[in-house]
């Protein structure tokens, strides 16, 4: 229904941001709320709409693989909207289609909420079927890591980061071990850059 919106951003959040459109702002969740800025520039994003029972939820993405990558995730039995924007939640969908490609199960589990169960209907599901997007998105070799962008110590962005990796579906006990290091990194500096090198973390810890 909705392909993209284009606005400003006047507010971001853990779980979503809000784009003003006309006067209406308009909640869209998305996997990492912090690689946005709040802007008076028209910004455009891909969208998905859900629509459920009990509940009608707009969904945005910076890039249209992204997007597309997601409306796959949610086609797999076991993979809701709150887990696609989780595994999406790195910002780069190449690893995830790698994995799939590689049957890199252990990859795959490293994500909150999905089991090795999970990550096998995944790649049954998935393999051979993303052909449009790997026409778009460089698979990456084995060597590669997911993104790390430098920071700065802010006590203020890290909680934020951490409110947000715990709406993506990490546990208290799982952020409370990487909190230190991320707290000692004098390289960190944005909420962006904690939610970054935090997931690069917890991937590698499973």
């Amino acid at each position: 229904m909705y392909d993209y919106i284009k606005g400003p951003i006047t507010r971001i959040t853990p779980e979503f941001i809000v784009i003003e459109i006309q006067g209406v702002g308009w909640q869209l969740n998305t996997p990492n709320p912090y690689v946005f800025t709040i802007t008076e520039q028209s910004i455009q994003v891909f969208t998905h709409l859900s629509v459920r029972e009990d509940a009608q939820q707009l969904f945005a993405f910076k890039t249209l693989e992204q997007r597309e990558l997601f409306r796959k995730l949610i086609q797999v039995s076991g993979i809701g909207p709150k887990g696609a924007l989780a595994i999406l939640a790195s910002g780069n969908p190449s690893h995830v289609i790698a994995a799939i490609e590689q049957e890199d199960e252990a990859f795959l589990i490293k994500f909150p909420g999905v089991g090795k169960k999970t990550a096998r209907q995944m790649i049954l599901d998935l393999k051979g079927k993303l052909d449009a997007l790997l026409e778009n998105v460089e698979l990456p070799s084995s060597d590669d890591e997911l993104p790390l962008f430098g920071v700065n110590p802010n006590k203020h962005e890290l909680e934020e980061a951490m409110l947000a990796l715990s709406v993506l579906g990490y546990s208290e006990k799982e952020l409370a071990k990487i909190q230190p290091q991320l707290d000692e990194n004098d390289k960190l500096v944005t909420t962006e850059a904690y939610m970054k090198e935090a997931l690069k973390i917890l991937l590698k810890q499973k």
